[in-house]
């Protein structure tokens, strides 16, 4: 009796003791939402004090003979690299489904911002008018860029299983063709232009179900470009300049004292850096060999000082930083989080890409900077805010976590 009254005290009380007539259960409880990507944050501090030593390495010289200060290009690129990083993590705090009730709206006012540099705003610079100045200067069709990732992510989510449908790719396609084509437009970037339409059919190809149709297209890309290339191989030197930007990639040597120039010195300093390099510091080409070596040449001087072995180091933290964005776009709570992430990911990968591209000559110059190191203040701010964009999804995450029942 003693026994019998021993157990039912125990049950009542809920101390039951596991033994062998008793299993265990596993229940699953849900985390809060209080998940935040610190490994995204590192990997873009490391890349961003990266991108600064390399900047103070390759400008310095330079900046002391233009300047008269050798940490001119430095100061001013730390400065806006701190505050950008504090607007990154700003706004990875703000709710990403407010973009939602406006896609439209940072759609319309992309355009118009780069509209806006064909009238006495816009602001000439290095021989070409793409910024302008409404109190501070910045290029807009940097915003271009965010802009198609939000649009397009809301109207893919929108659209829903229509998205297969030829009608709704070809509403994707227009509504990001339209901004590429007013950034070649109204601001002579083609390069920029390249990377929006890129961003496009990237979105597409992800919401897409059918892969087929991409493979089709990109065979049919690939052999124009090869007739073109063809073509241009086979006759006199052009007059437009574009069209001889891959004459010149062809042909570097034949223009060597003009327009093949950078990319013969920017080869060089590939080739004498060697596996480790000439040392932090000790670039020759830096000395103005390698024209605005800051920018979207800046590379070159990364292999020559810290050689193959540091440009691998390079591509594999911006390999790190891509994992991690794929990691969050694979666990966003809800889709447009994931196309949002998506398409800063096919963003930076494109940047990347093209920039080593040209270094190397492998494609024909196009003056894309390398994200978070090559000098810049407008790229860098807008580079951040997609980090932010990408840090507010992360922040949604919700796991869920096993709670252990005996």
């Amino acid at each position: 009796m003693d026994i019998a009254k021993k157990k039912k005290a125990s049950i009542r009380s809920g101390k039951k003791k596991a033994g062998p007539g008793y299993k265990s259960k596993i229940k699953m409880k849900k985390a809060k939402s209080d998940y935040y990507d610190f490994n995204l944050v590192a990997v873009i501090i490391l890349i961003m004090c990266f991108g600064l030593i390399m900047l103070y390495s390759t400008s310095s010289y330079m900046a002391q003979i233009n300047e008269g200060d050798d940490m001119f290009y430095f100061k001013k690129q730390a400065m806006y690299s701190i505050g950008c990083l504090v607007l990154a993590i700003i706004v990875s705090y703000f709710d990403y489904h407010i973009l939602a009730k406006f896609p439209f709206v940072i759609y319309v006012v992309a355009a118009v911002l780069m509209v806006l540099v064909k009238t006495p705003l816009g602001v000439t610079s290095h021989g070409a008018r793409r910024w302008l100045k409404l109190g501070v200067q910045f290029q807009p069709a940097e915003i271009a860029k965010i802009a198609v990732i939000i649009t397009l992510s809301y109207l893919i989510v929108k659209m829903g299983k229509r998205v297969e449908t030829l009608k709704a790719t070809m509403v994707l396609l227009g509504m990001g063709g339209i901004q590429a084509l007013f950034a070649y437009v109204f601001t002579d970037n083609l390069s920029t232009a390249m990377i929006i339409l890129g961003i496009t059919v990237g979105l597409v190809f992800i919401a897409h179900p059918k892969t087929k149709p991409f493979v089709i297209l990109a065979v049919v890309a690939v052999i124009l470009v090869a007739i073109l290339v063809y073509s241009l191989s086979h006759m006199d030197q052009s007059s437009n300049f574009r069209l001889r930007r891959i004459q010149v990639w062809l042909h570097p040597e034949d223009y060597a004292s003009g327009d093949g120039y950078q990319t013969l010195q920017a080869l060089y300093a590939i080739g004498s850096g060697g596996f480790f390099g000439r040392g932090l510091g000790n670039s020759i080409q830096k000395l103005g060999s390698v024209p605005e070596a800051q920018n979207d040449m800046i590379f070159s001087i990364i292999c020559e000082e810290l050689g193959i072995f540091g440009a691998i180091m390079v591509l594999a933290l911006f390999g790190y930083l891509l994992y991690r964005l794929f990691f969050v776009a694979q666990n966003a709570p809800d889709m447009f989080g994931s196309l949002l992430v998506s398409g800063v990911f096919v963003h930076i990968a494109l940047q990347v890409i093209m920039n080593v591209a040209v270094v190397l000559n492998i494609m024909p110059n196009t003056g894309v900077t390398l994200p978070f190191i090559s000098y810049g203040g407008t790229s860098i701010l807008f580079l951040m805010a997609e980090m932010g964009l990408a840090l507010s999804v992360a922040r949604q995450i919700k796991f869920q976590e096993p709670e252990f029942i005996l």
